[in-house]
């Protein structure tokens, strides 16, 4: 580690990743903007200058005592399955810690780490890996979360559930592209995989589910 990296601690993801953890209350507007913020790419820049190196130690597997507190836990889901997708955006190493993460959030499900979370924003992020990771068990992994996050909404104070009943729309219409495809079609060049004639359909629509939460909204 270097000196930048010897002082980050789990806080310090967490509080960046989460501003809804620092300012006293939480209205719908922003929390909206900091959703499409944190799914748009829109903080690669500041990520991958300030957490880069440390992204790098998780996909590693230098941070694996995070994992022991839910709080830990979480801010290494986020390196492995958030940041790790702008600091390497673009190539085939941003999905490369998909499996790790998984198992993080299955482990952390299993062991009351994602229950001991007392936030909504926090509870979301935790569940990301579970549709994010492609392989075999993925449609049974959507229906997992899918059930989550219907959880999560009904959890939410009330004026910020309509943005939640939108993280469930959301989970469902990946769902249904898992089931179509059996992968995330948008992934297929980045990776080298060929697209079916179905799948270049549906990417020529360019209308992808991380793309559209909120927009009914």
């Amino acid at each position: 580690m270097n000196d930048a990296t010897d002082f980050q601690t789990s806080n310090d993801v967490i509080y960046f990743w989460f501003p809804e953890e620092r300012v006293p209350q939480v209205d719908a507007t922003t929390h909206r903007d900091h959703w499409f913020w944190r799914m748009r790419g829109g903080a690669d820049a500041e990520i991958t200058a300030r957490f880069s190196e440390l992204t790098t130690l998780a996909a590693e597997g230098h941070l694996t005592e995070w994992a022991s507190d839910p709080h830990g836990r979480l801010a290494l889901i986020i390196l492995l399955d958030q940041f790790s997708r702008s600091v390497w955006r673009g190539t085939t190493r941003a999905y490369a810690q998909d499996p790790a993460a998984l198992s993080l959030t299955m482990g952390g499900i299993e062991n009351g780490h994602y229950a001991a979370l007392n936030k909504p924003w926090f509870k979301i992020v935790f569940g990301l890996p579970l549709g994010h990771c492609e392989g075999p068990d993925h449609l049974g992994r959507l229906d997992l979360l899918i059930g989550l996050r219907e959880d999560i909404r009904k959890e939410a104070p009330p004026h910020l559930q309509p943005i939640y009943q939108s993280l469930v729309k959301q989970a469902r219409d990946v769902r249904q592209v898992i089931a179509a495809f059996g992968r995330h079609p948008h992934r297929n060049q980045r990776l080298g995989r060929l697209s079916t004639p179905a799948e270049e359909e549906y990417l020529a629509e360019g209308r992808f589910p991380h793309l559209r939460a909120f927009e009914d909204n």
